[in-house]
């Protein structure tokens, strides 16, 4: 059968939004595409972020090629499915484009995992996907016009029906994504670099997908929450195709980049920068001179907390000290040209302390972050303590809640957001 893959033109006017504004390659649609072709499937893959392309444009493309299915994320690339905007307005604006031209319509994504009810009702979409949606989008295939399939909801009289819990993709055998040259050469974008101006294109791979950590702030619990390593080959073949095409710079968007020398050792090889996000006490003076040696030029580290009782109150599972985690940092900044501790807002920290810190690293050249409220995610375990599992109105809670608490901002956040009935204007009625 015929599957287009629509990653739609992103924007993030009023949203809540941490992550960064610039086009990444959809990995999640990638991913599926392979699967989807080694099962037989004809596959259109488009981007709108990356290409610049409009919605109405893109919806001609997928007329034109007439799928019986299409499949649009409710994030933009995984790399950003922890710290989404909560507002489903993008890919709702894709799908009235659409004007029921792109067959049923399959949304994935951490809106759909958390509340797929809402989704559903939200985007008028068919199927909902929860969990990781590589396998989940082929065995939807493989069953059409069947949709019960692990993972899958939909809507049947109005009543919401689960296909199982939300699923995991096996990941450790998936293969080597391959990327059309024009895209790659568009990707001038070098994710979280910051030691020289990007003058070759960039791009972004997985190593690694979930996290054995359980901290309080991370929203995974409904997708990419088992830590899975990828085959190394596989990994390598992919990175060589970048290369090839001229990328020069890397990102791992893995959720927690862990030391794996083989994949290192592989890296320092190739000439290549990267850069990656982890925990700073993972890594051991030795690896951390072999991460300097492999390319890495990045390196986005979480600290969270100053005390002790606010790491524990995270959740952070952190055995080391404060001094400790400081001096750590400041020994990868020897190997590492960009070097960046990551803050939360608790009440344990106060500011005199956070400043008198933030001016110690930097004097070592590492960067630290103003401490950045927590936006309680519907597929967080903070959310989950404070309300119990999330219904239809997770979002809105949130949101709300998050706005009733601050009233100033990270420096990560230009203004304050909008409510997301605002936002989700154009959405169709709950």
């Amino acid at each position: 059968m015929k599957v287009a893959l629509v990653n739609p033109p992103w924007t993030f006017e009023g949203s809540i939004y941490f992550g960064c504004r610039e086009p990444h390659l959809p990995l999640e649609l990638g991913a599926t595409k392979r699967l989807l072709e080694l099962d037989g499937h004809q596959v259109l893959l488009l981007d709108g972020h990356l290409n610049e392309t409009t919605a109405a444009v893109l919806a001609e493309a997928v007329a034109d090629f007439r799928p019986a299915m299409t499949v649009i994320p409710t994030a933009p690339s995984y790399l950003f499915w922890r710290c989404a905007p909560p507002e489903l307005r993008v890919p709702r604006e894709m799908i009235a484009a659409l004007d029921g031209r792109g067959g049923r319509i399959v949304a994935v994504g951490p809106h759909g995992s958390a509340t797929p009810r809402a989704t559903l009702r939200k985007l008028g979409a068919d199927v909902v996907v929860r969990g990781e949606c590589e396998e989940a989008v082929a065995a939807l295939a493989c069953a059409w016009p069947r949709t019960d399939v692990p993972g899958a909801a939909t809507l049947q009289g109005g009543e919401l029906r689960l296909t199982g819990p939300a699923q995991a993709t096996r990941f450790t055998d998936l293969p080597a994504l391959h990327w059309p040259v024009s895209w790659v050469a568009r990707h001038h974008h070098h994710h979280h670099r910051f030691d020289t101006t990007p003058a070759t294109p960039g791009g972004e791979v997985e190593a690694s997908r979930g996290c054995p950590y359980h901290c309080s702030f991370c929203a995974k619990i409904d997708f990419r929450d088992a830590y899975r390593r990828r085959a190394l080959p596989a990994l390598l073949e992919e990175i060589d195709a970048l290369r090839a095409q001229g990328a020069d710079y890397l990102y791992f968007i893995d959720e927690i980049f862990l030391p794996q020398p083989a994949l290192l050792e592989a890296l320092a090889k190739r000439d290549i920068r990267f850069g990656m996000q982890t925990r700073i006490d993972l890594w051991k003076p030795d690896l951390l001179a072999l991460l300097g040696r492999a390319g890495c030029v990045s390196i986005e580290a979480g600290v969270e907390s100053l005390t002790e009782d606010g790491r524990a109150a995270l959740d952070k599972s952190c055995r080391m000290t404060t001094d400790d985690l400081t001096a750590r940092l400041l020994q990868a900044r020897r190997h590492v040209p960009f070097v960046q501790a990551n803050l939360i807002e608790t009440p344990s920290d106060d500011a005199d302390t956070i400043e008198a810190w933030r001016a110690r690293l930097q004097a070592g050249g590492v960067w630290a972050n103003d401490p950045v409220p927590m936006f309680p995610y519907p597929s967080s375990p903070d959310y989950r303590a404070r309300w119990g599992l999330p219904d239809d109105d997770a979002w809105e809670r949130a949101l709300d809640h998050y706005l009733a608490q601050f009233s100033s901002f990270s420096d990560i956040q230009d203004a304050a957001p909008l409510s997301l009935a605002r936002l989700e204007a154009a959405c169709l009625p709950a």
